[in-house]
């Protein structure tokens, strides 16, 4: 696939636009879209080497699809990630179709490529399970430290952009710890198993517990440590 051309001003300008209103979503894929480069290209390259990539783009798998069914994910055990995912989604008050619904009002691009897409769409739709697996909130210290997990996982330059600029607001609520927050969640990405490459839809049925020992996900402490209180819900 051809590399998408960098646009850092769009970037700024959509960074400018997010930070007036956090809740917009899209801006967010503006600013990831603009500086993605080769970032997907990469992650798709890679996913191709592992054991589940030739399933999953033969039979044209939609994470979004599975995500959405709320019965099937009530009907998973009780301990398991699927469950604490549709608690995650229900407390919150989110659907899985929401990045979906964001993506689209940012008029984000396919990549001329179904294999492509298909794998580009999976990672879109992972956002929301990564949150329950690392254990991050989705507070807008939790949303800047999953950001921080998600640039190491997938050196996605839009991602890191955003994070950084989380850090710089979010410091003049949290100083110096949320600094230690980030830091951290950057190194929970480096040493987790990569997370873009998983069957997300056999681990659904899986404890919790156990998939974060797959994947080598160690417990957010600085981040817990964090007065979340002060900073309203993202």
């Amino acid at each position: 696939m051809q590399e998408r051309k960098v646009q850092p001003l769009v970037a700024i300008k959509a960074m400018g636009r997010l930070l007036k209103n956090p809740e917009a979503t899209e801006e967010v894929f503006v600013i990831i879209q603009a500086l993605a480069g080769d970032s997907v290209g990469r992650g798709y390259r890679r996913f191709k080497q592992t054991k589940h990539a030739e399933t999953i783009l033969i039979q044209k798998k939609s994470l979004l699809e599975v995500l959405a069914d709320r019965e099937y994910l009530r009907g998973l055990p009780e301990d398991s990630l699927g469950r604490a995912y549709l608690n995650f989604m229900e407390v919150g008050n989110i659907t899985a179709e929401g990045l979906k619904d964001a993506s689209e009002s940012a008029r984000e691009e396919g990549f001329g490529e179904p294999e492509v897409d298909i794998y580009g769409l999976r990672l879109r739709d992972q956002h929301d399970l990564w949150h329950v697996a690392t254990g991050f909130g989705r507070d807008v210290a939790g949303e800047a430290c999953l950001l921080a997990f998600t640039y190491a996982q997938t050196q996605n330059r839009g991602v890191g952009f955003i994070a950084f600029m989380g850090a710089l607001k979010l410091r003049k609520t949290y100083g110096k710890q949320m600094f230690s927050s980030m830091w951290q969640g950057y190194r929970m990405g480096k040493r987790a198993n990569w997370m873009p490459g998983q069957h997300w839809e056999q681990l659904l049925a899986q404890p919790l517990h156990k998939v974060r020992q797959e994947l080598g996900l160690q417990s957010p402490d600085q981040y817990e440590k964090l007065p979340l209180e002060l900073a309203p819900a993202a």
